[in-house]
């Protein structure tokens, strides 16, 4: 009868490791997961719309975008005010104001990106981008956050509903916002005029 070798220990458990690894990518990547592997700045992700089809950063090329994640039943959510303020003064001289629902946080946002879509537009106005409920944390984040995570650190990432990040033209974030910071505070507004001003200078 033949005879068979027990394989090392060693080398199987690493032949496991490494196929466990390319098993959780494959899976990543066929779930839309996974960052684009030659991802530089914000203009290189994209999101699904609220709207259906898909919301492409890079068509935000040259502009300045304030970037924050929502939720429609937070203590927060009064601030969707300010955001529509600034998207509406500032939108000409190019700001896109672009929210992104998420259930994330306290389980407070809405069922459907339906039903969050007729709560801003019913009760705030709400006229500017948004996408689809996504994840911003955890291993399921989209794939925007984990390239936030990874390059800007965990001070960059939010820790609630209503952090603000601030996208220069160049596609890199200017800056970030803690929910607390309202969109109405004169901190945002400076933070906006000064990346605007490097987009009217060009």
């Amino acid at each position: 009868m033949p005879t068979y070798r027990a394989m090392n220990p060693i080398i199987f458990k690493t032949s496991l490791t490494h196929a466990t690894a390319a098993l959780v990518v494959i899976l990543l990547f066929l779930k839309g997961a996974v960052m684009p592997a030659t991802a530089a700045t914000a203009h290189d992700f994209s999101f699904p719309s609220i709207d259906g089809g898909t919301i492409a950063l890079s068509d935000y090329r040259g502009k300045v975008v304030l970037l924050v994640n929502t939720a429609s039943k937070c203590g927060f959510t009064g601030q969707y005010k300010g955001l529509q303020s600034l998207w509406t003064r500032y939108r000409d001289a190019g700001l896109v104001v672009l929210g992104v629902p998420s259930d994330d946080f306290g389980g407070q946002e809405l069922d459907s990106a339906g039903a969050v879509k007729e709560f801003c537009e019913m009760t705030y106005g709400i006229d500017f981008p948004m996408t689809d409920i996504v994840r911003v944390k955890g291993a399921a984040a989209h794939p925007y956050y984990q390239w936030v995570a990874a390059d800007y650190g965990g001070l960059a990432m939010p820790r609630w509903n209503f952090h603000k990040h601030l996208i220069g033209p160049d596609g890199r974030l200017a800056d970030w916002f803690m929910s607390t910071t309202g969109a109405d505070s004169r901190k945002i507004e400076q933070a906006i005029e000064k990346a605007l001003a490097t987009v009217a200078a060009k």
